[in-house]
């Protein structure tokens, strides 16, 4: 297998999906129209071999996929030009909304250079960033897992609330541990301005420009409310999987981000994942019309709004072993009755779990 091989197995899955006829809510049912963001990263170990990867892009602008390159020194992106994500002033995405003209929305500069991408909001995947962060503090000896922190009434220890972060997705336990990021000084505020972040010094030291949590609020505020949330918080799929190549402890070649104890502490987390719903399926079995997605062992952290729904993890099922992220348009809006997300993204990751397999 080549990455351009791989490249083109994971354009012709998504193009099988014909994304662009989901159902959508706010049409009254009707088919989207138009293709929605995709962006989908994978990683393949195969046995003595070097990994390969591939990341596919795909947008209303570009409804056959782009095919991302990589720098060869950093291995970020090189050949797109990311743009963030936007909101209103009533703090509403409105990019997504049917009937929205792009030609007419100034979407920011993110970093990059070529055709743009506009990168869809993360949802619950930002959660990962903080969960490394903490596991900074901790590693720095300025935290630790067993330390009490208070959040409303809550008194928990640390990594309690990390535990509930990414197995639940606890959003009360995510603003607990943004403000513990505030309070240790790992992410500062002066005059109503971010003027220190950790996070950013430490992506940016590991290649990572596709990962950013911005402006987020010292009482743990980190929604569009809190003036962070959409267009503030990005991931792209290639630094999200290889934010997660570095919490693998089975991925070769991948330099340290954490301690090997802090990077146990959030891999026990993503393997007792409880919301099986985006590229697994599992959560969903009782639902009519249920759809199977990847089958086996997933490690992972999904996100999902109204608007948007992603998923980053680490697959093994037997031999075959590698990492899958996604970010997407495609939220609760597009969901049957019971689901987070339409169909398609499960029978996405079913595929190309099936792929895989038969590759390797």
């Amino acid at each position: 297998m080549t990455p351009d091989d791989l490249a083109q197995a994971l354009r012709r899955a998504v193009l099988a999906q014909r994304f662009e006829m989901t159902a959508d809510s706010m049409q009254a049912g009707a088919p989207l129209g138009w293709h929605p963001s995709i962006d989908l990263a994978v990683m393949v170990f195969p046995r003595d071999a070097a990994p390969v990867a591939a990341n596919v892009l795909f947008s209303r602008e570009h409804p056959d996929g782009l095919v991302a390159r990589f720098d060869a020194t950093t291995g970020a992106v090189s050949n797109i030009a990311f743009q963030a994500d936007v909101r209103n002033a009533a703090g509403d995405s409105y990019a997504w909304l049917p009937g929205a003209d792009w030609s007419r929305i100034d979407f920011p500069a993110w970093f990059g250079a070529g055709p743009r991408f506009v990168a869809p909001y993360p949802a619950s995947l930002l959660k990962m960033m903080v969960a490394v962060g903490v596991a900074r503090l901790v590693d720095d000896g300025r935290s630790d897992w067993a330390l009490p922190v208070a959040y409303g009434a809550q008194t928990r220890p640390v990594g309690d609330w990390l535990f509930d972060m990414i197995t639940v997705s606890s959003n009360d336990a995510t603003s607990a541990l943004v403000a513990h990021l505030h309070a240790r000084g790992a992410i500062r505020r002066e005059g109503g301005q971010e003027v220190h972040n950790e996070l950013h010094a430490l992506f940016a030291a590991h290649g990572l420009p596709g990962l950013r949590i911005a402006n987020t609020q010292p009482d743990g505020g980190w929604g569009n409310g809190a003036g962070s949330g959409v267009g503030q918080i990005q991931m792209t799929a290639w630094d999200a999987l290889r934010l997660m190549a570095r919490l693998d402890a089975d991925a070769p070649g991948q330099p340290a981000l954490v301690s090997p104890a802090s990077r146990d502490v959030i891999r026990r987390a993503l393997d007792a994942q409880k919301l099986n719903e985006i590229l697994s399926s599992e959560s969903l079995r009782h639902l009519p019309g249920w759809v199977p997605g990847i089958p086996s062992r997933f490690a992972h952290k999904t996100g999902n709004t109204q608007n948007y729904t992603s998923d980053a993890g680490i697959v093994h099922d037997g031999e075959l072993h590698y990492l899958v992220a996604v970010t997407t348009s495609l939220g609760q809006r597009y969901a049957p009755a019971g689901a987070a997300t339409t169909w398609r993204l499960p029978a996405l990751g079913g595929a190309l779990h099936a792929w895989l397999k038969q590759a390797s």
